[in-house]
């Protein structure tokens, strides 16, 4: 069920799993819009299906339009706010450049509300049991986010991510993560590391009834 064009797939098997994952959400393959995602922090706003270059984030209020975002061993976070939603890719270096608190911005600025009124849903990542980085790395995170361990400390972006958001305002009962890594369980999820970069890739996906 790979999803990712930029993989070595084959394209019409990816475009088939698309449409099949759109149909069963009972979403448009049509309208999507997608990211192009550059491990940076640039949010854009989408008002129609298509593709959205050098950004890691899609925010709309536009109803029916699907936003989607890949991912494989970086985090997705799908935000919903009242009358808006939007999804992210944040990798380490989103993450410590403070992408998910950009992201968060940029949809209460759209949704015209406060941090206090948005969710927040993490998806599949690697986690800290299994995210090796080097000190510099790790150095850019709370204590807290970060496992002390030979040879290399890891990385839980979740708990990263989560400090962030909740210093920024939001509920912690608004902050809902899934649990899984993508690194531990690879009969359910798409790996980079795991697979040593030849794997595919998982969907987030976001959209507002139509």
């Amino acid at each position: 069920m790979n999803l990712g064009q930029s993989t070595a797939d084959l394209p019409g098997s990816v475009k088939a799993n698309r449409i099949l994952l759109l149909r069963t959400l009972l979403l448009s393959p049509d309208r999507v819009a997608t990211a192009g995602q550059v491990h940076g922090v640039r949010v854009a706003e989408a008002t129609q299906p298509g593709h959205t270059p050098e950004c890691d984030g899609l925010i709309t209020c536009v109803p029916g339009l699907v936003l989607a975002v890949t991912t494989a061993d970086c985090m997705s976070l799908l935000f919903t706010a009242p009358g808006a939603v939007g999804v992210i890719h944040s990798g380490w270096r989103g993450a410590a450049d403070g992408m998910p608190v950009t992201a968060l911005d940029s949809i209460c600025r759209l949704a015209k509300c406060g941090p206090s009124a948005v969710e927040v849903h993490f998806g599949p990542s690697a986690r800290g049991c299994c995210y090796e980085v080097d000190d510099e790395v790790a150095s850019r995170f709370p204590e807290a986010a970060v496992r002390r361990l030979e040879p290399k400390p890891r990385l839980d972006l979740p708990t990263a991510t989560s400090l962030a958001l909740l210093e920024a305002g939001m509920a912690p009962e608004s902050v809902h993560d899934c649990g899984a890594c993508s690194m531990c369980e690879p009969y359910w999820y798409f790996s980079h590391r795991g697979d040593r970069g030849n794997t595919g890739r998982m969907w987030a996906v976001a959209a507002m009834a139509d």
